[in-house]
């Protein structure tokens, strides 16, 4: 009988709870405010009744077509943007017409592992860096940041939670992610600590469209060849078509000499059910 997978755990916090979970959607609380979004892996029952949800949630996102939708108020005078807090970081949420509010939560587990890799002087690389989470941990921590992203509009949520606390020197490029790497190839730059948490499918700075499955083993080897002898790489991936099989294979392929984990992240719910949320890489010396 096969092994079973590496489960790595993200644990709430103060500002975050996964609630519940099940029938295919996730009841989840940010500050003081409860929303109710489609979750495609929440394929069981959940603990609560549905009523309870909804007597519980401020927000619930209904699905108007395949990749988006329309926020539905179930309660009066509720803000559409708030802020919460991770450690003294804060980051600003609000609610997007793609069921996203400007944060994944369960990348805490890792953020908490990129603070512990990273040092002061530290070069540090953020790859489809969304909002700028982990650029802002990067950056407080001491290291020289760069923030790369194709959408402009995502560049500027960044940089407001950049400015919300009060960090300065993030450089913001927007990019293709493929690309900036291959040019930085180009230009011999290496780095301490490289994150990139691609999506399944997206779009380059010019609309160009691509699938990760497509791209990912490009991606990763030309990432490690900007990487430092004693570097650390974090990759998450969130994709059906991306199999825990095919990131042990690019870790053996790419990385036979380092110390790697290779699992699959997951979030439990205060009522305790466990939520897939992709497969994480994880690279250092």
């Amino acid at each position: 009988m096969s092994a079973q997978p590496q489960r790595l755990y993200t644990e709430a916090w103060s500002d975050y709870a996964l609630l519940d979970a099940g029938n295919g959607q996730k009841l989840e609380r940010w500050g003081d405010i409860i929303t109710i979004r489609p979750e495609i892996n929440a394929y069981f029952k959940p603990a609560w009744a549905m009523q309870e949800w909804l007597t519980q949630a401020h927000w619930r996102f209904v699905e108007t077509g395949k990749n988006s939708g329309d926020w539905q108020a179930l309660k009066a005078d509720v803000p559409k943007q708030w802020q919460i807090h991770y450690q003294n970081l804060s980051f600003q949420l609000e609610l997007t017409q793609f069921k996203h509010l400007g944060l994944f939560p369960e990348q805490r587990s890792n953020w908490d592992f990129l603070q512990q890799q990273l040092k002061p002087d530290a070069r540090f690389l953020n790859l489809f860096a969304y909002t700028g989470a982990a650029s802002c941990i990067a950056r407080q921590s001491g290291a020289e940041t760069l923030h790369v992203d194709s959408v402009k509009a995502l560049i500027t949520w960044a940089n407001t939670n950049q400015q919300l606390n009060g960090l300065t020197d993030i450089k913001w490029v927007h990019e293709d992610a493929l690309k900036f790497v291959e040019r930085e190839l180009k230009r011999q730059r290496q780095y301490d600590a490289i994150l990139m948490d691609p999506p399944a499918w997206g779009l380059g700075a010019k609309g160009e469209k691509w699938k990760l499955e497509q791209k990912l083993e490009r991606l990763i080897a030309n990432v490690q060849l900007l990487l430092k002898p004693q570097a650390v790489l974090i990759v998450n991936t969130y994709s059906p078509s991306v199999q825990l099989t095919d990131l042990k294979q690019l870790a053996r392929t790419y990385f036979g000499d380092k110390q790697t984990e290779v699992g699959e992240l997951w979030m439990k719910s205060t009522t305790n059910k466990d939520l897939y949320y992709g497969n994480v890489l994880r690279v250092w010396s």
